[in-house]
């Protein structure tokens, strides 16, 4: 006789994220390690809710069993103060991404930033680390900025369209890594020009916000350059890099190890990040082929 798979109801709370590829990793990784995933798409903007509504999502996703959540924008800090614990890096970075329902309690952590970390140490290893650049200051720059000092960037250069929150977070991450490590950037031309890497961390490049994030002409072929967004996965930030010799990072590593490191919180099985990696390719290449139709 066949025994039953056990079911594990999991779901992605946030605004516009209908093309998410988590649920399907999720799903198909489940399939394989003899669980049955069942991933549901929370989109704010489709139920015409706000972030001021995440409570009571949050406590309907618990009564009806579900073993955890993805948390993306607007809701990775506003979720905080309605979890019953923190993991130490969560509480760190002031952002939740993934949320445990375990014995009666909420437990909230960060996969963003060991996401991050992970696949950078594959895409980029033995880059230079002295000064970096880091492109924006929100919830996934929080994220990058705490792996980018973790891995070793001895001084960290943020800038951000809000000065303010560039001089948080710097302050932030001074205090947490040691004076001098981090400051928020005055003049994003004078930083390029002596930093050994850039980390881009902001939704530029992605379908809805095309271009670059900065002018072309900054770069430098010395320079290595990570990116954040992975769809698409060649951004016109990488594409301009690429073409003048930039070792690069896309962001497909992040989203698969933030998803890796997730689905183990959620179920306790060890997933296969080379399995979860070739899914997520496939995937890409399905969405490339669906939006030429």
């Amino acid at each position: 006789m066949t025994t039953p798979r056990q079911r594990i109801l999991l779901g992605l709370i946030g605004a516009g994220i209908g093309r998410s590829l988590t649920p399907a990793m999720h799903e198909q990784e489940g399939d394989t390690s003899g669980l049955r995933c069942l991933y549901q798409i929370i989109d704010l903007d489709v139920l015409g809710k706000t972030a001021d509504d995440v409570p009571a999502l949050l406590d309907a996703a618990e009564a009806m069993g579900f073993a955890g959540l993805n948390i993306t924008y607007p809701a990775k800090q506003k979720i905080i103060p309605l979890l019953d614990d923190v993991s130490d890096e969560a509480r760190a970075i002031d952002a939740v991404n993934t949320v445990v329902f375990r014995d009666g309690k909420r437990i909230g952590h960060n996969t963003d930033w060991s996401g991050f970390a992970e696949a950078f140490r594959r895409s980029l290893p033995g880059v230079a680390l002295g000064r970096v650049v880091q492109l924006g200051a929100g919830g996934a720059g929080a994220a990058t900025a705490h792996a980018a000092l973790e891995m070793g960037v001895e001084e960290l250069s943020v800038f951000d369209v809000d000065p303010a929150r560039a001089a948080d977070l710097a302050a932030a991450l001074c205090a947490r890594f040691g004076s001098g490590r981090a400051s928020a950037g005055a003049d994003l031309a004078a930083a390029m020009a002596h930093a050994d890497g850039l980390v881009h961390a902001t939704p530029t490049g992605m379908a809805k916000h095309p271009g670059l994030p900065l002018p072309a002409e900054l770069l430098r072929p010395a320079m290595w350059v990570s990116e954040i967004v992975y769809f698409p996965l060649q951004t016109a930030l990488l594409q301009a890099a690429d073409a003048i010799g930039c070792r690069t990072m896309n962001g497909g590593g992040m989203a698969v190890f933030q998803a890796v490191h997730a689905f183990e919180l959620f179920t306790g099985v060890a997933p296969d990040s080379a399995r979860m990696l070739a899914h997520f390719a496939a995937l890409q290449a399905a969405r490339i082929e669906e939006e030429k139709r």
